[in-house]
């Protein structure tokens, strides 16, 4: 995967968001404790949840230092550390979200990555999502656990590591298990690569586009 000048870039900022009917709540958790566990819901900020309280209708039913269960919209789910549950509708439609394109043509818009907010530019010439390390770091990430790999830049080949992050959302939209990249340097911005557009129907309509979750 290379990122250079060449490199086609479609810029997301903020769209309308395409919501049909109303979706079960996705959750995602980052920390478990007897009792008690740190979750991510629709990918907000990470919060600590006792037993028996309810948050966006998820409800902690039980917790302990291996896993968690919840009562979300009525279903209960038992998940690990770093595991996800993705929200979708009773009736089984597809999840959508639609962009406006800013006054250079470019495409706009925010979401989150583990659960922290990022701001994505996607580059459909870019195999997976890639951060930079700094942005890594933040996450609270252990990047360097991954493969290490060298990916060519403008400024030249810099330090990489493979990595998977748990979840990738955008507006209603989100996907689990997504294949990334850790930048050493040389990478501003966020790239939302092919790894998760890979599961997008993706189309574009004058000043509009529409991603459509595929799985």
């Amino acid at each position: 995967m290379a990122f250079n000048r060449k490199s086609t870039f479609f810029i997301l900022s903020a769209g309308a968001f395409v919501c049909t009917s109303a979706w079960a709540a996705g959750v995602s958790v980052v920390g478990l404790f007897k009792d008690k566990a740190i979750v991510s819901i629709d990918g907000g900020k990470p919060r600590t949840l006792s037993i028996g309280q309810t948050v966006q209708g998820v409800r902690l039913v039980a917790a302990d230092s291996g896993s968690a269960s919840f009562d979300v919209d009525g279903k209960r789910r038992t998940l690990g550390m770093g595991q996800s549950f993705a929200g979708g509708t009773a009736t089984g439609e597809r999840q959508s979200v639609s962009l406006t394109a800013d006054a250079r043509g470019h495409f706009a818009a925010s979401g989150s990555l583990n659960g922290y907010p990022m701001t994505f530019l996607v580059d459909t010439g870019a195999t997976t999502i890639a951060i930079n390390a700094a942005e890594a770091k933040r996450m609270g990430l252990d990047y360097k656990a991954g493969q290490a790999v060298g990916v060519g830049t403008a400024a030249g080949v810099v330090p990489a590591w493979r990595v998977k992050f748990n979840t990738v959302k955008i507006g209603n939209i989100t996907v689990n298990q997504v294949d990334g990249m850790v930048v050493e340097s040389g990478l501003s911005v966020p790239l939302l690569g092919m790894s998760f557009l890979n599961r997008m129907e993706m189309k574009r309509d004058g000043q509009t586009m529409t991603l459509t979750q595929r799985y």
